[in-house]
């Protein structure tokens, strides 16, 4: 039996480009919420009952994920040669961007906030994967398959 987000994969990259709009107007560049998006776990939750059954985002992962975001917009802005961080020359920014700085300035810190705007773009995301599973026909066979899978029947 293949995991019930195995069948969703395709449903996600039509999701994916119609979602990029939401994406974009967030504090989010594209490759941050890529980032974010490998953190998240999607659940079914009441999949026995495909009328009630909620498609959520399972953040758990994504508090580990939040510093890293800081050193990808640190390292999109280098690239671009949008400015200088303060505290270090270029090399010193390249380096603090790939994890080898001296470890100043909270750079591994979560910033609630981002954390915050994170969760409920995802969660918005799974709403959205949702209601295009539904729109399809296909939510009552994904539910099916979570539920299957998760009593191991």
């Amino acid at each position: 039996m293949s995991d019930w987000t195995d069948q969703i994969v395709g449903a996600r990259m039509k999701v994916d480009g119609t979602f990029a709009p939401e994406v974009d107007a967030s504090g989010f560049s594209r490759q941050e919420w890529g980032l974010v998006m490998t953190s998240v776990e999607f659940e079914i939750e009441g999949a026995e009952d495909p009328d009630t059954a909620r498609l959520v985002a399972n953040s758990d992962n994504l508090e580990a994920v939040v510093p890293e975001l800081k050193r990808v917009a640190e390292m999109q802005e280098q690239m671009q040669g949008g400015g200088r961080s303060s505290g270090g020359g270029f090399l010193d920014n390249v380096k603090s961007a790939l994890g080898f700085g001296n470890g100043t300035g909270g750079k591994d810190s979560v910033d609630p906030e981002r954390l915050a705007e994170a969760r409920s773009l995802t969660q918005r995301y799974a709403e959205e994967l949702q209601s295009h599973l539904e729109s399809n026909g296909r939510w009552a066979d994904i539910c099916e398959a979570a539920h299957e899978q998760s009593t191991g029947e």
